[in-house]
């Protein structure tokens, strides 16, 4: 472990933040900028010697798509600022890195490469942004990122790549879970976790998503192969095509809405977006096209296919040309199709006749229903006698996995963070201090 002489050369010659304490003790000092009492949006400073790092830099859940959110107030995003050593992103959900692209480019970055892989080719579909990571997290491996130490660890979430991170310095150990939970395909992950944990935490920075407000009944959450049965239930009852709605970047579920539709004997036709994304997680175990997934076929909605014309990369289309399908091979073979849907492409497909005795099936936030592009979809599968049912799992873990995952670390002290429940902590878990969003407290 360094000492403080040996800080400049870890990478911050030039003392503390400008916006922190002047005289501060030795030790690590943390404040979280958004996320101590709301589910997304998260943002949280870490600081020793004079030196600090950012542990993600999310955009909130609750802003509008089109609305200018600020950066928080890190000293280093708005002016120059060479005690900020850089930023690490846990995973590849916009409310932990959506507003990375605003920070200054000089800032080092540092993330998962297949989360880099995902962000850099979901940004040509959706104008996204592009970032240059400095370096890459990797299960268990420590980086040195200025003073601090930092070891990812692997996460089962819903988005592919995601890690906890444990910051290190001076003796001090900061466990930060990131989104996590214990019921999805990397299950194993989360059980060896458990079985190895980092020891001597003091403090564990824990996600709550699944702690509610109010006192309710705290459900237990499907398992990804439980969900995969209700799933393959329904597609043997549909008698035409099954539209499944869900996230392309949710890997989890793309396996899972997958293995239901071969156990159903159908096959599963996603579009060009879904079928990039699989590909950019370098892993062949992923369902994508090719020769060894002769049941994955490839449908370009209309707006894809002018992405690609416009942007002239028409490679994109000649890669997957063996495994395309068009609206009339849909309507043939509907029967024996499970496809991933986007309203978009709902009135052509209607007109080539491919959505007689069709179903749908919702795997997302049922919450999304409610919003003003959910409504247009029910009234669109309504308006045509389409059943809609919801079969989903959350992407984060359940009180009980949590309460595992506590009593596993066995943190001096736990604050709460991603979470509406924030005040219910205490009615789960032992020594939990809670912090408010933007002030400094010691570790």
């Amino acid at each position: 472990m360094e000492s403080d002489l040996d800080l400049a050369d870890a990478g911050c010659p030039h003392g503390q933040a400008a916006d922190a304490p002047r005289d501060f003790p030795r030790g690590v000092r943390v404040r979280i900028h958004r996320g101590a009492h709301e589910i997304g949006g998260s943002c949280v400073e870490v600081e020793a010697g004079g030196c600090r790092l950012v542990l993600d830099v999310g955009r909130p859940l609750d802003a509008a798509r089109d609305e200018k959110v600020p950066l928080p107030t890190v000293a280093g995003f708005a002016e120059s600022d060479p005690s900020l050593v850089g930023v690490a992103i846990s995973h590849a959900h916009q409310d932990h890195w959506g507003l990375v692209g605003q920070v200054p480019p000089h800032i080092a970055v540092y993330m998962g490469e297949a989360t880099h892989r995902i962000l850099a080719e979901a940004a040509f579909w959706t104008a996204g942004l592009v970032v240059k990571p400095r370096g890459f997290l990797a299960h268990r491996r420590p980086i040195q990122i200025g003073p601090f130490r930092v070891t990812p660890f692997l996460n089962d979430h819903s988005a592919f790549d995601a890690y906890s991170l444990l910051v290190e310095h001076d003796k001090k150990r900061l466990f930060y879970t990131g989104d996590v939970r214990g019921h999805g395909r990397k299950g194993g992950v989360f059980e060896e976790f458990l079985r190895n944990p980092p020891g001597d935490v003091d403090v564990l920075l824990m996600e709550g998503t699944n702690i509610r407000a109010e006192q309710t009944h705290e459900a237990e959450q499907l398992t990804e192969s439980q969900l995969e049965e209700i799933c393959r239930s329904t597609f043997l009852a549909t008698q035409g095509i099954v539209l499944a709605l869900s996230s392309s970047q949710n890997i989890d579920r793309l396996v899972t809405l997958y293995r239901a539709a071969k156990r159903s004997g159908r096959a599963f036709v996603m579009d060009l977006y879904t079928a990039s994304i699989a590909r950019a997680t370098g892993n062949n175990n992923i369902p994508q096209p090719g020769p060894t997934w002769k049941d994955v076929k490839v449908f370009l909605p209309l707006w894809q296919r002018r992405k690609v014309k416009d942007a002239g990369q028409f490679h994109r289309v000649e890669e997957i040309r063996p495994y395309r399908v068009f609206e009339e091979d849909l309507a043939r073979q509907r029967t024996k199709l499970v496809m991933m849907f986007s309203l978009s492409s709902g009135l052509l497909l209607d007109r080539a006749g491919c959505l007689d005795g069709a179903g749908a099936v919702w795997s997302l936030w049922p919450g999304y229903l409610k919003e003003e592009s959910g409504k247009r979809l029910v009234s669109f599968l309504k308006e045509r006698g389409i059943p809609l049912r919801v079969h989903h799992t959350s992407g984060h873990a359940s009180v009980k996995d949590l309460q595992r995952l506590a009593s596993a670390i066995n943190a001096n002290r736990l604050v709460p963070i991603h979470s509406l429940g924030s005040h219910r902590y205490a009615d789960y878990f032992n020594d939990v201090e809670i912090q408010p969003d933007g002030a400094w407290w010691t570790v």
